[in-house]
């Protein structure tokens, strides 16, 4: 009997060893953030936060840089349930939910404040149903930023951008964009765009300083134009089946992470905007701030854009556009605070 004990044993550990292993969720995030950039360093805490305050019940597999693919293919990966989440632009997450447009529609907010007031105040359980709808569970905005223009050439009026190639998202709001500004878009994934743009298949892009010098596209330009047309959210989300799953304290732990991560990645973003405008110049990008004035005929020229989206919008997306300038309307007339 003693010679069959320690068997006995080894088997047993075995056999807890294997069902612990099995009681381990793997959640596999895929995003096309690169590796040391604001994004990567925020999804690196989210995920150490889950892993700890779920008591060891979940490991998060982080994939930087496009390691699964470009963001319409991890978008449609995570509805599938491919993996289980997806960080990336709103931009991407409108292949699936095609709500989320309305956010990016031309010069809509004209600072990150209001952007921030009508993300978590005006429309958020409305837009998170649009998620659930979908097999999808939204667990925080972040933003990748206000979007301006790149490339080789400078840009300070519409007529700069008449028949230029520029790389364009893969998105109906932003080809409607570089069209009614004159340009001829072409839709590239975000993974191919500096290629296109070293061997001259583009002649620019837009892009937001941030994630222009973290995928090194500025390497690419000589020029950035600061005309922020577009502010572009960005999310974290989760395929609904596999969520719907797992129990109450790993969703509590990935809330609690979200409620962390989430203000302070949008603050280290803004905070480094204007240190990023100079470390472009240092690396010889000209770059050049649009002023109110040389912005008025873009804006003009977005509202046909506005007008264009509204008349073939779905009822929701309308719905969700009349919330979204009731409540600009508000915060600007000094209804409500920021």
């Amino acid at each position: 009997m003693k010679k069959c004990l320690p068997l006995f044993v080894l088997a047993l550990l075995a056999i807890t060893s294997s069902a612990f292993a099995q009681d381990v969720i793997t959640i596999r995030l895929g995003t096309v953030a690169p590796e040391g950039s604001p994004w990567a360093s925020g999804l690196e805490k989210f995920k150490k936060m889950v892993e700890t305050d779920s008591g060891g019940k979940v490991k998060v597999k982080l994939f930087l840089g496009g390691a699964l693919g470009d963001e319409n293919d991890m978008m449609l990966q995570c509805k599938r349930g491919q993996i289980q989440a997806f960080g990336g632009s709103t931009g991407a997450i409108a292949s699936q939910v095609p709500e989320v447009n309305v956010l990016e529609l031309p010069y809509l907010f004209r600072n990150a404040e209001e952007a921030d007031y009508i993300l978590d105040s005006v429309i958020g359980d409305k837009m998170a149903k649009h998620f659930t709808d979908r097999g999808l569970v939204l667990s925080f905005w972040s933003e990748n930023g206000f979007r301006s223009f790149g490339g080789k050439f400078p840009v300070t009026k519409p007529e700069d951008l008449k028949g230029r190639k520029m790389r364009s998202q893969e998105s109906p709001i932003h080809l409607e964009t570089y069209r009614a500004f004159g340009a001829s878009p072409v839709p590239i994934p975000t993974t191919e765009a500096l290629t296109s743009l070293q061997t001259g298949v583009v002649d620019g892009y837009d892009q937001t300083p941030l994630y222009a010098f973290a995928a090194s596209w500025f390497t690419a330009s000589k020029h950035m134009s600061i005309s922020e047309h577009i502010y572009q959210p960005a999310a974290i989300v989760f395929n609904k089946e596999a969520y719907d799953k797992w129990p109450k304290e790993v969703k509590d732990a990935i809330t609690k992470a979200a409620q962390e991560v989430a203000p302070k990645l949008r603050k280290q973003i803004r905070k480094m905007n204007p240190i990023l405008i100079e470390n472009l110049r240092k690396a010889g990008v000209e770059v050049n701030v649009l002023g109110d004035k040389e912005r008025e005929p873009f804006i003009k020229l977005a509202e046909k854009v506005r007008e264009t989206y509204i008349n073939k919008a779905s009822a929701p997306e309308k719905e969700l556009y009349k919330s979204i300038t009731k409540g600009l309307q508000d915060l600007r007339s000094g209804k409500v605070k920021k």
